[in-house]
């Protein structure tokens, strides 16, 4: 086949083409057989406020931040224990403790911030 180009040939092309389609509508066809906003149906999707899903996901980058922050803590100190009169290593292990603590200390303070515009804001619900 050197010197020859291998093309799609019509029918293929429209097969390709029906399939696609197919697969880009059929989701849709199916959402809209199942909602009925007479019947009074659930959707599925969760009844809270936008205040209480913004918390959640505020919650939960600070639950990771404060874990990555005390891996970090962690990693840094493995890298301290074991510099062994390293200057270079030991300095790498000391900017990385620094950041480490930065990491906590934003985390906590995120978790401080979110508690006070809570209470701010007059929430009913305990945070």
């Amino acid at each position: 086949m050197i010197g020859r180009r291998c093309y799609m040939t019509n029918k293929t092309k429209k097969v390709a083409y029906f399939i696609g389609s197919l697969a880009l509508t059929a989701p849709f066809a199916v959402l809209a057989a199942g909602l009925d906003p007479t019947a009074g149906g659930s959707t599925g999707l969760p009844d809270s406020s936008l205040t209480d899903i913004v918390k959640s996901i505020m919650n939960w980058l600070l639950m990771m931040i404060g874990v990555f922050a005390v891996i970090g803590f962690a990693i840094a100190g493995v890298l301290y224990l074991t510099a062994a009169g390293n200057e270079k290593q030991v300095d790498r292990a000391k900017s990385a403790m620094t950041y480490s603590i930065i990491g906590v200390i934003v985390a906590i303070a995120g978790l401080v911030a979110l508690k006070v515009a809570n209470n701010i804001l007059g929430s009913s619900n305990n945070f």
